[in-house]
């Protein structure tokens, strides 16, 4: 009861307060993380090898300092919740969301490319209205597991010490793991654990998605589809968003300069404004329901 209990907390403190708005950890170990690498990596140098002492040097320290403060009496429940709303990011989400939604309601297309771009890492300079849509309900459904599902079930499975691992992981992924000359190598830790971590939690969102919508299609969108995705767990779970919402996502899109053909996601209309809605009544519905089941599950514990 008290896991459940702290993940209420954690998860209302979250939607109360939204990220801390001087000082957030995560912008602090940021700047950690950027000073290892270019410790390691200068020049882009760095190998595998390199690219996995700075994984351990950036995270282990932090998630084992978790560890001692959650077993801490009476004070490891609040660190507990603390490390939980410093990881989750569903308000933040909807602030950056809903803006563009209104923007493109409004015809205000260069404002929803600016707003859009504050999600998304591909050039919007040249999205038309569909493409912004698209790129902000895309980001919805992948940011939604990432920021949110993800933490939520390592908070789950191991306490603060597990949503620790998880969120600095994950932001070292987003860091690091780019596939170009300069992290191709020291990158490649910080995406493999990324993606080992997400690898449930993925699925369970997919999943999630897939009973809160369109079912059947989003189950066989999934099947179908999130193979073809270069990301082994953004696939399922854009695939399965995608359907759940009968919407069609991903096709061209492009990353600094370079044009990626990807492939299409789910079926039916291209997104517009109101699937970035639609998306994010998807994601807080999931949270709902997974903190119904973990209810139901204390009680029956209990």
């Amino acid at each position: 009861m008290s896991l459940l209990l702290a993940t209420l907390v954690g998860v209302t403190l979250d939607g109360l307060l939204g990220e801390p708005k001087r000082w957030h950890p995560l912008v602090a170990f940021g700047g950690l993380a950027q000073r290892i690498e270019q410790r390691l990596n200068s020049g882009g140098h760095g190998w595998r090898s390199h690219g996995v002492t700075g994984w351990c040097l950036a995270v282990l320290p932090l998630t084992l300092l978790s560890l001692l403060l959650a077993r801490l009496p009476y004070l490891g429940w609040l660190v507990g919740v603390l490390t939980l709303y410093a990881a989750l990011g569903l308000r933040s989400l909807g602030e950056h969301a809903l803006p563009v939604a209104q923007a493109l309601r409004l015809g205000d297309l260069p404002e929803a490319r600016k707003r859009v771009g504050y999600m998304v890492s591909r050039q919007t300079a040249e999205l038309d209205s569909e493409g912004v849509a698209r790129a902000g309900t895309e980001s919805v459904l992948e940011n939604g597991s990432d920021a949110v599902f993800a933490a939520l079930f390592w908070f789950l499975v191991a306490g603060a010490p597990g949503v620790v691992l998880y969120r600095l992981s994950n932001t070292l992924d987003a860091m690091w793991g780019y596939r170009n000359e300069r992290f191709e190598r020291f990158g490649w830790a910080a995406a493999k654990i990324d993606d080992g971590l997400n690898y449930i939690p993925a699925r369970l969102v997919a999943l999630t998605y897939a009973l809160l919508g369109k079912t059947a299609l989003a189950l066989r969108c999934w099947q179908q589809q999130a193979p073809q995705w270069d990301s082994p767990n953004a696939g399922p779970v854009m695939a399965a968003g995608a359907g759940a919402l009968g919407v069609s996502l991903g096709g061209a899109a492009t990353y600094q300069g370079e044009l990626h053909v990807r492939p299409v996601l789910g079926a039916g209309p291209a997104a517009r404004a109101r699937d970035i809605e639609r998306a994010l009544n998807l994601v807080n519905g999931g949270v709902l329901l997974w903190l119904a089941l973990l209810l139901i599950g204390s009680l029956y514990l209990a």
